[in-house]
């Protein structure tokens, strides 16, 4: 028999580099499995969930107060 390995909060925080992703507003994808009241997300969910994640500053942020010529 074959057991699955599901991420916790902390270890998909590990995975990403970021500390506490839920308090950072991250929005996570359904959990993968759910066992009382806790959520576990496989590595390869929390994988596709990053790579479509939009880079940095992509589709919004600040506007530049002056428009820079080229």
């Amino acid at each position: 028999m074959s057991h699955k390995k599901f991420l916790s909060l902390k270890e998909i925080g590990e995975r990403l580099g970021i500390v506490n992703p839920a308090s950072k507003g991250y929005r996570l994808p359904e959990p993968d499995a759910l066992i009382g009241r806790t959520r576990g997300w496989l590595p390869e969910t929390i994988d596709a969930w990053n790579a479509s994640r939009p880079g940095r500053g992509v589709g919004g942020g600040r506007p530049r107060k002056h428009q820079v010529d080229e």
